[in-house]
């Protein structure tokens, strides 16, 4: 049964209007107040679990009421609980928000990939380095594992949800992450494959312009944006649904990392019309990638909003018969 579990804080003035908006919703299980038991901050103890068709709203209420600022109010997910008749109820009052997702969730989880610690950068280079030898190999092997170390997407996710927002800070911090993260992996890969050069380490099909790998790479078309748009969509709704997994990592570095070792290479080996084609994939993908997760999720918060007004309508036509 989907359901999350929210534990909160009251200053004592709101605590009889927050039980109160819990306690009438039919969405709303296991109710349990505590009143003075809480420290720091100080206040009284509530909780209690909501289907998480009914989350949005509920949270929408406790915050409106400010006990997320004067107080504390947390989320947290519930693994496995086994129904009743009480939660059965809930579920079909609800209706097709059933499946609705857990917005205060989705953010935080997009807010939590958007933080770009030293390791974001390692693990970009790491994956860039990957990336070269697969392209002077041949190796489509070593592409993929490539593609999955790294760790783009929660750069790109984060400025999606900022464009969303209209969060200025969120998408300059997300925007100068992939800008220094990819100009540090294109030079550090750029040396990399220098060192190659210098030690003929690339495979003799390679040497001889038998580059199949990196032609798929560097030749930007209609396909190419037409895969960053899938991978953009499939991106946002793993995230709304909580599915992420390191196989979409593969599905949306396929548009980014590979291009990012090939300029690298490229440029190490004098091909500069395969350069320039890589570069241009590189920035069109990051583009479509942004431009798609911010316009999923907005159409994905205006169709449940719609399904909610459809139910609340529903409802209150019910009451009134």
């Amino acid at each position: 049964m989907d359901m999350i579990h929210i534990r909160a804080v009251s200053p004592p003035d709101l605590t009889d209007e927050a039980v109160g908006l819990l306690a009438d919703d039919p969405c709303v299980l296991n109710l349990i107040v505590r009143r003075d038991a809480a420290r720091h901050p100080d206040g009284d103890s509530i909780a209690c679990d909501v289907l998480t068709g009914a989350a949005n709203d509920v949270l929408h209420r406790l915050r409106t009421l400010r006990v997320d600022q004067r107080g504390s109010l947390v989320i947290e997910p519930v693994d496995m609980a086994f129904p009743s008749e009480t939660a059965e109820g809930g579920r079909r009052a609800l209706g097709p928000l059933r499946g609705a997702p857990v917005w205060e969730q989705v953010e935080a989880r997009i807010r939590a990939e958007g933080r770009y610690r030293p390791s974001f950068y390692l693990y970009l280079v790491i994956a860039g380095m990957i990336g070269s030898v697969g392209i002077v190999t041949n190796s489509q092997i070593l592409i993929v594992a490539a593609m999955v170390v790294g760790p783009e997407y929660g750069a790109i996710v984060a400025v999606a949800l900022g464009i969303d927002q209209k969060h200025g800070a969120m998408v300059r911090r997300g925007l100068f992450a992939l800008g220094t993260g990819f100009l540090l992996t294109i030079v550090v890969t750029f040396l990399f494959s220098l060192l190659i050069r210098g030690f003929g380490l690339e495979s003799d099909a390679f040497d001889r312009g038998l580059r199949p790998v990196s032609n798929l790479i560097n030749t930007p078309n209609f396909f190419s944006i037409a895969v960053a748009t899938l991978a953009g969509i499939v991106g946002i709704v793993s995230l709304t649904e909580a599915r992420t997994s390191a196989l979409l990592g593969v599905f949306i570095s396929v548009t980014t990392i590979p291009a990012a070792a090939d300029i690298a290479v490229s440029t190490a080996f004098t091909s500069w019309p395969d350069a320039w084609g890589s570069l241009v994939q590189l920035v069109v993908n990051i583009v479509v990638l942004i431009v798609v997760g911010a316009a999923v999720l907005k159409i994905q918060r205006a169709l449940w909003r719609r399904v909610g007004l459809r139910r609340a309508h529903g409802t209150g036509g019910e009451r009134e018969a």
